[in-house]
């Protein structure tokens, strides 16, 4: 049940205000005559409203606004003003959502993704609530305020985001939203009479607790069938320890035959010791043979690091030979390359000059044909000629200039098409990135699925289809004698949950070892490695862990974390095989890990103070992990292994697979549509390529034209002197190019000459470089043998190392079983000594002295069934006793408990009723006086049997007239009575913020003045309660006081939605 806060519950009805509550001064003495409303609100001190309130809410792409606030809200009155379209309405809308509440309590759309502005891909809404007082919530982790962050996708999707004061992210749960909800009593939806007064919540528990009763007089009845059979039990047990005979002289015999046998032990113990002790001695004096051994290969061992380091020596005056010359090579290698540089520029001057003298020869024979195509064409004139080739010429541009335009418009459309098929490309990558990974999880749904189903039959099956196939292999190894130690595994088929609520929290806290085997030895390890090779080859195999068996579990009471209302991890399973537990303990610490179910419990503890000692972590039942100074949410939602229903996890993984399948299909309907638009884009790009080459061969063929129109050339009749005076002038060119060819020529030899007396002299040194390197080459081939030769020096220094080790190892494990076969003769000495005193010396052997001790036994057994065993009788006649006092002892304390119950749920529903006729009746005084304040009459009618609520009300005066329906009412009485039913609702409901919009639309100027003194008057009595009110009407007649704050929307722009401004001064 939500927590109730004092002070709305003992607040009076609204009455004249006295002279006390108008002390307020203002500005205007004229102004408090004009508007009374004033006198009613100023007057009382600011006071601070509690836990709860809205300070703050910002709006971004939710309706059909791009961008609304941030708005403050005032902590008492608030009035949020606006023409239709400002934003008034998305206001409350986005407070009704972003605090858990559906689309349809909006009466504002059908679905969630209506609120996502049209053309944006999701919707935010931020709200900020106060967090302060003594009803804070979780005050040390959120601060002051707790913001709330909603984001609505266009898919009708959303998420939460719940930050601290500093904005911090605290959760993303909305049972966390929900918890503050509960905490700040804050009814999202239209409040009704029962819920909003809690009464429904308390008739709830006071069906719980009859059902509680009904169950415990349930189990007394059973319990008094039970105390029947408890006492004829206790009285049969009776009559047996009162008929009880003596078997003292068996006794005695079997006693002394006992004492016997003890001390024959000890004999044969100490027989068994004898030749331990000289296979001992033996194997001590073999010590000094290994010694030898090892003594002789380590000096070869030193011997042949000797002569290693001498060869080594060697190597290094021959490296360091090589390293003085390199310098030397270096230089000559320069001067060489220089040498050929220089012949290389004389090559390119010689070949230059050839080159200039071929153009010349060219430009010769070029110039003399011109001279004689001249001189042939000069008497050939054609006027008519010209004039038509000027004119293609022309034509020829005009279709030239054509084409180049249709070809820039042309690359427009394939640059664009190139750019989709992009994009297009892009997209299908990312698709398919994602259908990878969507098709991941479902193959991996599909294997659990199919683990489970086999599981049905098969529980071992969970941990991997090979598993059963595993297991049977390493039971045959097992028989063939393979192992030490029979491996155990999979871990998690060998422990069982106490509580099955914890199955999640057990297996996101040992993860991978659920599926992991442990091995006594490194030996086992192997032979299990290579089962898991042939049984499982390409599948994953399981882990394996090699940890010592013991017999018995680890002593965990100085390091185990011990909570009086919360198990361990190892508390809470059971497990039969020690080893199990001992690698649970050591891998996973599981003694020092709690379990808590709730996530608020598991912080309390582990973040409220100082965590429990020797408590390192804690796991909550959803497998959240929490520390001492930071916690972790889990990425599992349901256990796979431990869980105990299997049907409900087939029938959960089939709903998965069916929603995972119809995605699959949407997947691949839009990759459908990708393909299309990749093809019908290549398409329209190969057919703007195929048009564009052929324009641009076009283009070029009509340049070709062009160009040779451009270049005939019309013939000259001037004189041809000049093209001869050329033509001498080439012939002079030739001359001069020959003589500098000649000359390059044999600079070219001489440098060519130069370069090869380098090159000689920096190979003759490098050929010294050479055979240098060759000699390290034959002593580095002699190092490496005779690192061969220390090698295997060291091989059997070693291998005598390990026989000399094996055998003190052996001669240890043979004097600690001499020791341990000692400790045990002292302790069968000791146990023998303790059942007889002094020894006994016995000639008769184990076996006979068993064998009689057996008939004996035999005997007693014989007249103890027929007259049963004396202790066994005596216990049994306690137990019985002890076993029907305590039943009857609980029988008496639970019908003294039934009693209780029963006067107290009579006291509580009497207590029950009266609420509720209290609450009945205010409410309907509450009704009254505000219709009074209008000269109204009306009446309220709770009928708590059908749970329903009518109202009349009568706008005339007197007693006599009839009270009418709603129905029949006028538009403004009907808004009046509905402010003042809602007014009398806020006297007796506790939320610490109230919202009202458009509740003047269809009010007249009387009745809106009215409504709204009565309800200022409210809020000015509720000061902890903050007031929200929406209105596109003026409200320019409102008094000024500090403790109202005023928000005016602007007027909507269609085109672009313009931030709201806030007038958020105190007025």
């Amino acid at each position: 049940m939500p927590k109730r806060k004092s002070g709305s519950a003992i607040e009076e009805p609204p009455k004249q205000v006295n002279a006390e509550e108008k002390d307020v001064e203002d500005e205007s003495d004229s102004d408090q005559e004009d508007h009374p409303q004033n006198r009613q609100v100023q007057g009382v001190s600011e006071v601070t409203s509690d836990a709860g309130i809205v300070e703050s809410i910002t709006l971004k792409n939710f309706m059909c606004h791009s961008h609304l606030g941030p708005f403050t809200f005032g902590s008492n009155v608030n009035f949020v003003v606006g023409n239709n379209g400002s934003g008034k309405s998305a206001v409350l809308t986005a407070i009704i959502v972003t605090l858990g509440g559906n689309a349809h309590a909006t009466n504002r759309g059908l679905s969630l993704k209506g609120f996502v502005k049209e053309g944006e891909s999701s919707a935010d809404v931020s709200i900020t609530l106060r967090n302060k007082g003594r009803d804070a919530f979780k005050s040390e982790v959120y601060g002051p305020a707790i913001t709330v962050d909603l984001r609505i996708t266009r898919e009708g999707l959303r998420t939460y985001k719940l930050r601290s004061k500093s904005g911090q992210i605290v959760s993303t749960k909305k049972e966390e939203l929900l918890s503050i909800l509960d905490n700040f009593n804050i009814q999202v939806n239209n409040p009704f009479f029962m819920k909003s007064t809690q009464l429904d919540q308390m008739r709830e528990d006071f069906v719980h607790i009859k059902t509680t009763k009904r169950i415990t007089e349930e189990k007394v009845e059973q319990h008094g069938q039970y105390l029947k059979d408890l006492k004829q039990k206790y009285l049969e047990k009776e009559e047996r320890f009162k008929n009880l005979s003596s078997l003292d002289e068996m006794e005695t015999k079997l006693e002394e035959l006992q004492n016997q046998m003890a001390w024959v032990l000890v004999q044969d113990m100490e027989n068994e010791l004898k030749p331990l002790k000289e296979k001992l001695q033996s194997d001590r004096h073999s010590t000094e043979k290994y010694d030898a051994k090892v003594e002789e290969w380590k000096n070869k061992v030193e011997e042949a690091e000797g002569k290693y380091r001498q060869i080594e020596e060697r190597l290094e005056g021959i490296t360091q030979q090589v390293q003085e010359l390199q310098p030397e090579s270096a230089q000559l290698k320069s001067e060489a390359r220089e040498k050929n540089a220089v012949l290389n520029s004389s090559e390119v001057t010689v070949h230059r000059c050839r080159a200039h003298l071929r153009d010349l020869e060219k430009d010769k024979a070029q110039l003399s044909s011109r001279i004689n195509v001249l001189k042939l064409s000069i008497t050939q004139k054609s006027g008519a000629e010209s004039q038509a080739r000027m004119e293609r010429v022309e034509q020829l541009k005009a279709e030239l200039e054509n084409m180049n335009h249709q070809t820039s418009t042309l690359e427009q459309q394939i640059d664009q098409y190139r750019h989709a098929c992009s994009r297009a490309t892009e997209e299908q990558g990312k698709m398919k990135r994602e259908q990878d990974v969507f098709q991941k999880s479902i193959d991996a749904n599909r294997r659990n699925l199919q683990n489970m189903e086999s599981s049905r039959s098969n529980r071992l099956r969970r941990f991997g289809e090979h598993m059963p196939a595993l297991l049977t292999a390493i039971d045959e190894a097992g028989r063939k004698g393979q192992f030490r130690q029979k491996p155990r595994g999979p871990l998690g088929h060998l422990i069982r949950l106490k509580d099955p609520e914890l199955a999640l929290a057990v297996e996101v806290c040992l993860k991978g070892q659920l599926q992991a085997f442990t091995c006594d030895n490194h030996d086992d390890e192997k032979v299990l490695q290579g089962l898991m090779s042939k049984v499982c080859p390409n599948a994953r195999r399981p882990a394996i862990i090699t940890s010592h068996f013991l017999p018995r579990v680890h002593d965990t009471r100085s390091r185990a974390v011990n909570h009086p209302e919360y198990p361990s991890v190892l508390h809470s399973l059971e497990i039969e095989d020690p080893v199990v537990a001992n690698c649970l303990i050591d891998q996973r610490g599981i003694e020092s890990i709690l379990l808590i179910k709730n996530q608020t419990d598991a912080r309390r503890v582990m973040q409220g103070g100082a965590p429990p000692r020797n408590c390192s972590q804690a796991f909550s039942k959803d497998g959240d992990q929490v520390f001492n100074n930071r916690s972790y949410s889990a990425e599992q939602t349901r256990a796979n292994y431990l869980s105990g229903d299997v049907e409900e996890e087939i029938r959960h993984l089939q709903k998965e697979l069916e929603n995972q399948k119809a995605q699959a299909t949407r997947f691949q309907q839009q990759m459908g549509k990708l393909d299309d638009d990749v093809k019908q884009n290549d398409g329209l790009l190969r057919r703007a390529q195929v048009e564009e080459r052929t324009i641009k061969n076009k283009a070029a063929k009509i340049k070709m034209e062009l160009s040779e129109l451009q270049n005939v050339e019309e013939p000259q009749s001037e004189d041809l002197n000049p093209l001869e005076e050329e033509l001498q002038e080439i012939v002079s060119k030739i001359s001069s190019k020959c003589a500098q060819r000649d000359e390059a020529q044999a600079q070219m030899a001489d440098c060519k000459a130069a370069y090869e007396k380098a090159e000689q002299k920096y190979k003759q040194h490098k050929e010294q470089i050479f055979t240098a390197a060759e000699d390290a080459e034959h002593v580095k081939d002699e190092l490496s043998k005779t690192d061969q030769d220390v090698g295997k020096c060291k091989h059997h220094k070693k291998h005598y190392d390990e026989k000399r080790t094996a055998h003190l190892r052996s001669i240890q494990a043979l004097e600690g079983n001499l020791e341990s076969k000692e400790q045990e003769l002292q302790t069968s000495v000791a146990k023998a000594t303790e059942i007889c005193p002094e020894r006994v010396e016995v000639r008769r052997t184990a076996r006979s002295l068993d064998n009689e001790i057996s008939r004996l036994n035999v005997k007693i057994s014989t007249q103890q069934r027929q007259q049963g065993n004396r202790d066994e009788v005596v216990r049994q006649y306690h137990e019985a006793l002890q076993n029907y006092k305590n039943m009857a002892m609980q029988m008496k304390n639970l019908n003294g408990f039934i009693q209780c119950l029963d006067g107290v749920m009579n006291q509580r529903l009497q207590v029950y009723s009266e609420l509720r006729r209290f609450l009945s009746a205010r409410c309907k005084y509450y009704f009254d006086s505000t219709l009074a304040q209008r000269g109204y009459t009306g009446s309220m009618t709770f009928n708590h049997k059908s749970e329903t609520l009518s109202i009349s009300v009568q706008p005339g005066q007197g007693s006599s007239v009839e009270l009418s329906d709603m129905r029949s009412l006028s538009g403004g009485e009907r808004s009046f009575s509905t402010v003042c039913f809602v007014v009398s609702l806020w006297a007796i409901t506790e939320a610490p913020f109230r919202c009202l919009d458009e509740f003047d639309v269809f009010m007249d100027m009387v009745n809106r003045r009215i409504s709204m003194d009565m309800m200022l008057k409210v809020a000015s009595g509720q000061r902890y309660r903050q007031f929200i009110f929406l209105t596109p009407q003026s409200i320019s007649s409102l008094p000024q006081s500090k403790n109202i704050r005023i928000l005016r929307l602007k007027d909507p722009d269609r085109g672009i939605n313009e931030q709201s401004s806030q007038d958020g001064d105190d007025e």
